[in-house]
């Protein structure tokens, strides 16, 4: 069980892990060793999240979240595969944890009469600035 918060947790079954070689840093190693990780995670799977969380989800995942709603996690930012799967479950429990949130909601609020004065008397004081820009005339 992979635990996201107190009130929710992912079981590790429904993570699937595959390595694939990485490209960047590493020398000869990076030709023979498949150190990068590709997580992908069903969140489209009853069951697997709340469908609160589930719509936060795919709103926050953006392109990492295919058509069928599974979840792809690249992790290529290390250079042993057990750092990047480690990062890979981070990333995922970052990206669960930010969608568990609920957001607040907005409340309504008007501006005061004092701050409509302001607002209105900044404008006339602009306005009266640019009429004094005016074009000069012959003989001034």
């Amino acid at each position: 069980m992979l635990c996201i918060t107190p009130e929710l947790s992912i079981d590790e079954g429904d993570i699937a892990l595959e390595f694939v070689r990485a490209s960047g840093p590493g020398g000869q190693n990076v030709n023979k060793v498949s150190s990068a990780v590709q997580l992908r995670f069903d969140a489209a799977r009853p069951g697997a999240l709340p469908d609160p969380v589930r719509q936060r989800l795919f709103r926050l995942a953006g392109t990492r979240m295919t058509k069928d709603g599974v979840l792809v996690l690249d992790a290529r930012r290390f250079r042993s595969q057990e750092r990047n799967r480690q990062d890979a479950f981070d990333r995922l429990a970052a990206l669960l944890r930010e969608a568990a949130e609920r957001p607040k909601k907005r409340v309504k609020t008007r501006p005061t009469l004092a701050a409509k004065r302001r607002r209105l008397e900044g404008k006339l004081r602009r306005g009266r600035t640019k009429q004094a820009r005016g074009a000069v005339r012959d003989g001034e």
